[in-house]
């Protein structure tokens, strides 16, 4: 009996020492660890503090080496500061020389001087002039005289609008853009189709992907030239055949005011003549006057430009014929349209200030004036009607 007290007491105990022995094993095992991580972190911090020592010697050297240079630099600086001195001092010498010379020399060697510039000044316009009579081909040798008749072709359309045919093609279709902003062109197979009641019904209809600004566009060699609706001062090239665009540019100076006082809606005019394509427009700088551009139909390039004496105050509408521009006036509440200006660009001194072209009594007024170099004529839009005036030609002196 007392053997099994013992044996009950005994387990206890032994359970007891049992669990402290683990206590300590775990407590060792936290010891072990928290040793390796001091470990860990001394061997980093010496290696920083190896570090800060290689850094702190690069920097030292470095600054050693700055410091140099900037010695280096300030003995060039001396340097370079005694070069300019030495050379001002020079210049005060020859500029004394110079102005002795000036005193000295007699005032005829400038006179010779001044009439070698003005030589060169006029061989450099005659090289000018000639350069441009080949581009232009020099072929005109007629001028608008007189304005003969007119006959109005039909009435259709509203107040602003052009008619036209292709100068450049040997077909006698008319061509009908109507409105200053549209897309829409009507061809008609000629103009007995045109001149017809129902002759929308008979049109071929060519929709622009982009629309046009204005009345100022002209077909040329198969080609619409237009200032695009929207931009300041785009032409797109437009091939009517295949109906898409072939090229655009920009036209320099152009789209900031309206060509033509009375015709606010244009800001660029088209021209076509026996010489190919113009543009016509005003600019600010020129204090509203207009000015002429030559442009290759084909490269879609600038190839002159002439800034001209004719106001664009009480014009109309304006035209090319024979490298010549006839501007085209009327009165703001609308009368007879008469030619008060006319500039020929081979020949800027006969710019000639109301010539006396007075248009057949009609009263009211224009949105658009086109010359059809080959038949001689002028396609006219006036208050809805399409018009054709036929002119007087003379042979130039």
């Amino acid at each position: 009996m007392v053997v099994l007290q013992a044996h009950f007491l005994l387990i206890p105990f032994l359970m007891s020492i049992m669990g402290a022995a683990q206590y300590l094993m775990q407590d060792a095992a936290l010891l072990s660890y928290i040793d390796q991580r001091f470990l860990s972190l001394e061997k980093r911090l010496e290696k920083c503090n190896q570090d800060v020592l290689e850094y702190v010697d690069e920097f030292r050297d470095f600054s050693k080496t700055v410091l140099s240079r900037l010695a280096g630099l300030n003995t060039d600086k001396a340097e370079v500061q005694s070069e300019v001195e030495n050379l001002l001092t020079r210049i005060d010498h020859a500029q004394r020389d110079i102005d002795y010379f000036g005193s000295v020399t007699d005032s005829n060697a400038c006179v010779e001087v001044h009439e070698d510039l003005v030589k060169q000044q006029l061989l450099e316009e005659a090289e000018e002039k000639k350069r441009l009579k080949l581009m232009l081909n020099a072929s005109c040798d007629h001028m608008l005289a007189g304005i003969r008749s007119l006959k109005i072709v039909k009435k259709t359309g509203g107040k602003h609008g052009s008619w036209m045919k292709d100068p450049g093609k040997k077909h006698t279709k008319i061509y009908l853009l109507s409105g200053s902003i549209n897309n829409v062109i009507l061809e008609f197979a000629n103009i007995m189709t045109f001149m017809e009641n129902n002759h929308t019904l008979k049109a071929r209809r060519v929709l622009l992907p982009l629309p046009w600004e204005g009345t100022g566009h002209v077909i040329y060699q198969g080609f619409l030239f237009y200032h695009r609706y929207g931009s300041l001062n785009e032409i797109i090239k437009f091939n009517i055949q295949r109906r898409n665009v072939a090229d655009q540019m920009l036209l320099p100076g152009a789209g900031r005011i309206p060509a033509y006082q009375l015709s606010p809606q244009t800001k660029i005019d088209l021209a076509v003549d026996e010489q190919g394509l113009w543009a016509l427009h005003a600019e600010p700088e020129t204090g509203g006057n207009i000015v002429i551009t030559k442009i290759n139909h084909v490269t879609m390039a600038v190839e002159h430009s002439w800034d001209t004496r004719c106001s664009s105050k009480d014009a109309e509408a304006a035209f090319m014929a024979c490298n010549t521009l006839h501007v085209v006036y009327n009165s703001p509440s609308g009368g007879t349209s008469h030619i008060q200006c006319v500039y020929d660009v081979l020949d800027a001194l006969n710019t000639y200030i109301n010539p006396g072209l007075r248009f057949p009594k009609r009263q009211g007024s224009h949105s658009a004036i086109h010359y059809n170099p080959k038949e001689k004529q002028l396609f006219a839009w006036g208050d809805g009607s399409q018009i054709i005036y036929k002119l007087h030609t003379e042979q130039k002196v």
